[in-house]
């Protein structure tokens, strides 16, 4: 069984399905209210645990009815809780997704403790690192957490694959030597400046990373698949054509099942053949988590 060791965030989503995004200054009444565990580190976690990897989640939650439930989520899902710390000041993360009538999210989070997770917490990183595949991470908690895990993970020799999501400026330094990065096209645009429309241009963007020291890229294209510039391919992998409900969680399911794939083959185009498959079932679900199939629906 592969073990991956995800650093990262964990909130607690408050979704509204509803027709059509609200313009600025404009009240309309939607649908249903669905309460929903979410956060990127935590979308992950699961999504890889109900593929089969062995998981190992570290992050910081409140110590109240929404970490709470958090906690029991991940045991319930087989995951390595060992390494959670609660806060007893700060809040749980939480994140208001709006989800209109063609799948489309617009998501405001409040990060609460996920925003305390400091390298200080990560007492036992280099034990963690020593039983684990490959190092997995986003951009919902500190950076200065991120660039000291990756750090660690480097030179411990392990993989470290980013989602550099939310998208913002990132320096070199945490970029060279990244095993994979794994950006949408607007986190691409927002990291090489050039703005990914086709596959021309994730391709230039694509190459503009691994100049940056980036070993491998995938860069994701939403419906149309994601852009392989990994090994010997520099290609697109298409997506399954499915009729979205909600796409919130994609992107987090993908690198989820990624990481799986690529912890069991050197395959880069079987993984993210992988992960376009499994992504492609999440969009059809409502919901963060709720929406990761497991290996026997995938099968």
């Amino acid at each position: 069984m592969s073990k991956i060791l995800v650093i990262g965030s964990s909130n607690t989503d408050m979704v509204i399905l509803t027709d059509r995004f609200p313009k600025p200054g404009e009240t309309i009444i939607g649908g249903t209210f669905l309460l929903n565990p979410g956060g990127k580190g935590a979308n992950q976690a699961v999504a890889a645990a109900r593929l089969g990897a062995q998981v190992s989640f570290i992050s910081r939650l409140g110590n109240d009815l929404f970490g709470k439930t958090a906690l029991e989520g991940f045991v319930k899902e087989g995951i390595d809780v060992t390494q959670l710390i609660f806060d007893t000041e700060k809040a749980s993360g939480t994140a208001l997704i709006t989800v209109n009538g063609e799948g489309e999210n617009t998501i405001v989070v409040a990060p609460g403790a996920n925003d305390y997770l400091i390298p200080s917490d990560l007492t036992t990183l280099d034990e963690q690192l020593s039983q684990c595949e490959l190092l997995l991470m986003q951009l919902e908690i500190p950076l200065e957490t991120v660039m000291y895990a990756a750090t660690l993970a480097k030179h411990a020799d392990k993989k470290v694959i980013l989602n550099p999501a939310p998208a913002r400026e990132l320096p070199q330094s945490l970029l060279e030597g990244l095993y994979l990065i794994t950006p949408n096209e607007t986190e691409a645009e927002m990291l090489t400046g050039i703005a990914v429309t086709d596959e021309e241009t994730a391709s230039k963007a694509a190459e503009k990373l691994k100049s940056l020291g980036v070993a491998n890229v995938i860069i994701t294209l939403g419906s149309k698949g994601a852009w392989v510039c990994a090994g010997v391919y520099n290609c697109l992998v298409p997506a399954p054509k499915v009729e979205a409900i909600d796409t919130t969680a994609a992107g987090d399911i993908f690198n989820g099942a990624l990481s799986y794939s690529l912890s069991l083959t050197q395959d880069w185009i079987a993984a993210v053949d992988y992960a376009c498959k499994v992504a492609a079932i999440s969009v059809t679900r409502v919901g963060a988590q709720a929406s990761a199939p497991t290996a026997k629906e995938l099968n």
